[in-house]
């Protein structure tokens, strides 16, 4: 399945408990972050610099969840950060999933990605073909400092131990599903009939987005990215950041 376009917004923090020495640390940074023109591209650019900082979490590898309801823009917005990481390698998710394993894929993304990659191994995987409904020759996705898996349930259980961080696309499902629907056309109206039911299952047994460490959600001028659940638990670690001159979420 394809994935629509999108494109990145004044700065806020929420602390908790956070100590003293954290919050003078974080004024500073804020300081630097608050200019009311900040060009388009600035807060992917500053994510990128904080998941380079990140402790390796699969192997030698910094593995980044981009997780969301479908259509809601995972896949522009890795391609994004991928760019401002230098050309991460990205694994999409859409090539692991089939027909026949809308979720199911776990086993095979494990066995040919994450354990070749916590060896510091590069993975081998075949990519799915929804058109001739089969796959396709293998590709390579190396052991990089910094690799990006993106895709509806790319933060599921199994991963997460995997994970040094888990980024949730901030849409609701409805809005989410219209605009896939409305992406991909009234030929895959009946496909979508079967991946909505799927994927509300899915996050029933297995929900993502409470153990998203931040939230990214578009905004007129781009992207607001903001503390998820499990990032609150965490207030050390979690800018609340928009670029733009005055973007509206």
């Amino acid at each position: 399945m394809s994935r629509p376009g999108i494109s990145v917004s004044a700065t806020s923090v929420t602390w908790g408990a956070a100590d003293s020495g954290v919050r003078a640390a974080a004024r500073m940074i804020i300081g630097s972050m608050s200019e009311s023109h900040r060009p388009p591209g600035t807060v992917i650019d500053d994510l990128a610099r904080t998941l380079r900082r990140l402790p390796p979490s699969c192997g030698p590898v910094r593995l980044i969840a981009v997780d969301g309801h479908a259509g809601s823009g995972k896949t522009t917005f890795a391609g994004r950060l991928a760019a401002a990481l230098g050309g991460a390698p990205v694994l999409h998710l859409d090539d692991i999933a089939t027909h026949d394993e809308l979720f199911e894929w776990t086993p095979r993304l494990v066995g040919q990605v994450i354990e070749p990659l916590a060896r510091g191994e590069s993975a081998s995987y075949a990519p799915y073909d929804w058109t001739a409904r089969g796959f396709g020759p293998p590709r390579t996705l190396p052991a990089a400092p910094v690799v990006l898996v993106e895709g509806v349930a790319a933060g599921r259980r199994a991963l997460r131990p995997f994970l040094a961080r888990l980024l949730w696309m901030e849409l609701p499902d409805e809005d989410a599903w219209a605009r896939g629907r409305s992406r991909d056309g009234a030929e895959q109206s009946e496909f979508w009939e079967g991946w909505v039911d799927a994927e509300r299952r899915h996050f029933a047994a297995d929900p993502s987005r409470p153990f998203a460490d931040l939230l990214v959600r578009q905004c007129e001028e781009g992207y607001e990215v903001l503390p998820g659940p499990a990032g609150v638990a965490h207030p050390d670690r979690d800018l609340t950041q928009r670029d733009g001159p005055s973007a509206a979420c």
